[in-house]
């Protein structure tokens, strides 16, 4: 999946400036796709250029000017098109797995530590998610949300998004268990009887 499809399914929610969409990005479309306010411009230009989206410019008095885009009936018609595909499976790609890997050669105690910041990163990600939720259900029960309201895909997004740090959480501790059991386990290496040997 390109950035491209990202920025169009973000237009959804009507016109957007380029601070507005960076603004989306990092609330609600960071829980399964990430991208710079860099990137997020230069793939505005190119949607642009395409035709896949529409920018006009509005004038701010004592602020500049801003262009705000909307999706055009060839953006909409590229991204029923994209949704109609068939996605590729995702694989895991994360350097903290492989540290993990090699734990038991390398340094354990900064892999320790290294999962205990994963943990507390998931752990702030699901309270903005929580207060992004509450947003969303504005005072309803998810049943009467899910049933009423006019478009469902970000919610069904945003659930992505929880369950995948909460796996994060339970998994980290499961590692840091795992690790402290068998620090505890371990053989107690006679330092005076190795010397002696040596000796």
């Amino acid at each position: 999946m390109s950035l491209k499809y990202a920025v169009l399914a973000a237009l959804l929610e009507g016109e957007a400036s380029g601070y507005d969409l960076a603004k989306i990005f990092d609330v609600s479309v960071a829980n399964f796709w990430s991208a710079t306010p860099q990137q997020l411009y230069r793939e505005l230009e190119r949607l642009a250029e395409s035709g896949l989206i529409d920018a006009r410019v509005v004038e701010q008095q004592r602020r500049p000017n801003k262009r705000v885009f909307t999706l055009t009936g060839a953006g909409r018609g590229a991204l029923a098109g994209f949704t109609a595909g068939a996605p590729r499976p995702t694989a895991i790609r994360d350097e903290l797995l492989v540290m993990t890997q090699a734990v038991d050669d390398g340094d354990r105690e900064a892999v320790r530590a290294s999962v205990e910041e994963r943990m507390a990163w998931a752990r702030a990600k699901l309270a903005r998610y929580e207060r992004l939720r509450e947003r969303m259900l504005d005072g309803r029960d998810e049943d009467t949300f899910v049933r009423d309201t006019d478009r469902i895909g970000p919610y069904l997004t945003l659930m992505r998004g929880r369950s995948f740090e909460e796996e994060n959480i339970r998994w980290g501790q499961r590692v840091l268990q795992i690790l402290e059991d068998r620090a505890e386990s371990a053989p107690v290496r006679d330092e005076s009887a190795a010397g002696g040997r040596a000796g």
